[in-house]
């Protein structure tokens, strides 16, 4: 069965869809069965893998919904393994519609219930927020990575996270792990890059992984050819680092 990841930071910027989609593609290069879910209403992990948010006339929001099954929903990437459940402009609309649900904060949970035995993985790539489609994130979850970017500010409003977290694990059985930091947008040349770096390793209250993701233009780049970094530049600094993150997320569930 399945383990459920939500990739979370309600900072934007931080690197979160970049880690989703890229982390997924590697896992499922190393033999593993991937479901990506984009729960961001901005939809950058569906169009960053080639995928027309305009043209999908049905997604994650008719799961949401009801309207539909998750497992009709699913579409296939270009790597073999890894699939995802795409976010259409409809999603928008649900941060809206669940406020009035029973159980609003358990939609996806429940969803996610039905097919994640078809996987080794699921991810969820929350929005950068901490509304009613990110809590449905994080309560479908098991684990979180949070992607902090090695910048001044960096922990900042992270506070508000951790302190969502320890609500969630005060109604739940199975309290929620976090996983690791995620270093992004690393620069060794830069001083105060060096310097975040430390501090986060330093002073985070969980984890940090080793693998740490360096600012890489190729990973900047890939998205707009509408596909991951394994499939544009392997070879690149950024590319070798989702590799490195993915094996070591593997080794850490072992």
């Amino acid at each position: 069965m399945a383990k459920i990841i939500g990739v979370v930071n309600q900072k934007g910027g931080t690197g979160k869809t970049t880690t989703a989609v890229n982390l997924s593609g590697y896992l499922a290069s190393l033999g593993k069965h991937v479901l990506l879910v984009d729960l961001d209403p901005q939809g950058n992990a569906t169009s960053g893998l080639g995928f027309d948010q305009a043209e999908l006339k049905e997604g994650l929001y008719e799961v949401l919904s009801g309207a539909r099954k998750p497992e009709e929903m699913v579409r296939k990437t270009g790597i073999f393994g890894f699939e995802l459940l795409p976010a259409n402009e409809d999603l928008a609309g649900s941060a809206v519609e669940l406020v009035s649900e029973d159980e609003r904060e358990f939609v996806l949970k429940k969803a996610l219930a039905r097919i994640r035995t078809n996987y080794d993985y699921v991810l969820i790539d929350c929005p950068p927020s901490l509304g009613i489609l990110t809590v449905n994130g994080l309560l479908a979850s098991e684990e979180l990575i949070i992607p902090v970017q090695t910048e001044y500010y960096a922990l900042e409003g992270l506070g508000q996270l951790f302190k969502t977290v320890g609500l969630i694990n005060e109604n739940i059985q199975e309290p929620l792990k976090i996983k690791g930091a995620l270093l992004t947008m690393y620069d060794r040349r830069n001083r105060l890059s060096r310097q975040v770096a430390k501090e986060v390793q330093r002073h985070f209250p969980a984890p940090v992984f080793d693998s740490i993701i360096p600012r890489c233009v190729k990973l900047a780049e890939a998205p707009s050819h509408g596909k991951i970094i394994l499939q544009y530049d392997p070879r690149s600094k950024g590319g070798r680092a989702y590799g490195s993150l993915a094996e070591e997320v593997i080794k850490t569930d072992l």
